[in-house]
């Protein structure tokens, strides 16, 4: 185990192969070599630059060594390359010096770091440390202070999450820092804007967070144009335009620090993701429909909201004119980054496609009819999962009776009553039924679908039945 990384070398050649082909260059090294492990085709990692320190190990029979040091001189026996600006050091002074010798040789070193990783060297004491959660006992990173610059926040942009959380960015004047040009810092929520006093017009400070995440330290106020405004955070979403609300604790009676969009099933930001959710495993489990299928048709308009998948089955022609095409062109890709020339499709490709969409139809139309506890679970409300769908759907035993208490004026009050279902999911659920949109995608939906009953629970000696 240990560390992928690329140097600032091989970096710049990589960005200027991209630009020559015309391709997005990449923001820094870290990013680089990162998305370069995670490409599905291998021969495209094998063409980057990466190069490999190896420092810790997995699962082992047998020990070579009893020390963190004798383990990496294993490791160099066994010719992996281990990074030689290790050392062992003997007390608190030398640790310090070492930091301070690597800071200022860190320019130099022709790759990015951030900081010093110290650790227990005794392989024994390290076991007795153990870990909290993930993180080791018994090694501790000790970072280099982060690099700062001065720009303007041109502008303030909300992005929704696929959660409905609203994220305030920060757009840049672009300015350099650690030889990277940043653009964006996020603004994390309204209480953090409320905090800095961050205005579009403002002079701030920024760094890049551990060397690679952008964040404002401070506005200075002294540099402030005479007509600036404080920042006004939006309470509607503004993909939707469905309500942006605040969760209040039930216990503390404190607001959550983010604000969330009610639109849920009708928001785009939000309808990708919601989407696969909705069919997956615990929900409409619907076989062969799963996320790169979903964002597919998403983008070909043929999914918006959950009821355009069962629409799916009377757009036959469509869907499979679509997955020929992403076939074609991802078989057009791979030839064409072979040197290969286009070829055509042979005729059991065709029936191949043929199979995958009848194999669709058919898994979609078997989850026409579905539970009461999975359908409500599929809604995707906020802090309503498996379990608290099922509390819902034995409490209402039935769709119509559940849609009806969801019309109640005291809505809320009856779903407090439900043991298991506190304040918090109580709100969350009355916000999502409380939005216009989600009623309508909700009537769309039902549409299709077969909702059966939920049983009442058995009586039992062991357990008796709690109404």
């Amino acid at each position: 185990r240990g560390e992928v990384y690329m140097t600032h070398k091989a970096f710049a050649a990589l960005n200027r192969r991209q630009d020559k082909e015309g391709k997005p260059t990449y923001a820094n090294p870290r990013n680089s070599a990162a998305g370069s492990v995670r490409q599905l085709d291998p021969r495209i990692t094998a063409s980057r630059a990466l190069n490999f320190f190896a420092y810790a190990w997995g699962d082992v029979s047998d020990m070579p060594a009893e020390t963190q040091h004798g383990m990496l001189r294993k490791f160099e026996s066994y010719g992996f390359i281990v990074n030689p600006l290790v050392r062992r050091c003997e007390t608190l002074e030398e640790m310090l010096k070492f930091h301070r010798d690597i800071e200022t040789r860190r320019a130099r070193l022709g790759y990015d770091i951030d900081g010093v990783v110290y650790k227990v060297d005794r392989l024994d004491l390290q076991q007795r440390l153990g870990f909290v959660s993930r993180s080791p006992r018994w090694a501790i990173a000790y970072k280099f202070p982060a690099e700062q610059a001065e720009t303007v926040i041109e502008a303030i942009e909300i992005q929704v999450g696929r959660t409905g959380k609203l994220a305030p960015v920060a757009r840049l004047k672009p300015v350099t820092v650690g030889g990277v040009v940043v653009q964006n810092a996020t603004l994390h929520n309204e209480d953090e804007i409320a905090r800095l006093d961050a205005r579009v017009g403002d002079t701030v400070v920024i760094q890049r967070a551990g060397d690679v995440i952008p964040q404002i330290l401070r506005v200075i106020t002294e540099k402030r144009p005479r007509n600036s405004r404080p920042y006004q955070f939006p309470h509607k979403c503004p993909v939707c335009g469905s309500h942006a609300v605040r969760e209040v604790d039930e216990r503390t009676g404190r607001e959550d620090v983010d604000r969330r969009c009610t639109g849920g099933l009708s928001c785009d930001a939000q309808t990708v993701e919601r989407l696969k959710y909705f069919v997956g495993r615990d929900q409409f489990d619907i076989e062969g429909l799963g996320g790169t299928m979903i964002e597919l048709f998403h983008e070909k308009g043929l999914l918006k909201e959950p009821a355009d998948i069962f629409a799916l089955t009377e757009k036959r022609k469509k869907v499979s004119d679509v997955l020929a095409g992403h076939r074609a062109r991802l078989a057009q890709e791979r030839r064409a980054a072979e040197g290969r020339e286009p070829a055509k499709k042979p005729k059991k490709e065709k029936e191949r496609e043929d199979k995958v969409v009848e194999n669709l139809m058919a898994s979609i139309e078997r989850r026409r009819t579905i539970g009461l506890d999975r359908f409500i679970n599929a809604l995707g409300i906020r802090h309503v999962g498996e379990t608290t769908a099922r509390l819902l759907a034995r409490h209402y035993r039935s769709l119509d009776a559940f849609l009806d208490g969801m019309k109640a004026e005291n809505m809320k009050e009856e779903l407090e009553t439900i043991e298991g279902i506190g304040g918090v999911v109580a709100e969350a659920i009355f916000d999502f039924f409380d939005e216009p949109h989600n009623v309508k995608a909700l009537d769309r939906l039902v549409r299709w679908l077969t909702v059966t009953d939920m049983a009442a629970r058995q009586q039992s000696e062991l357990a008796p039945l709690r109404e």
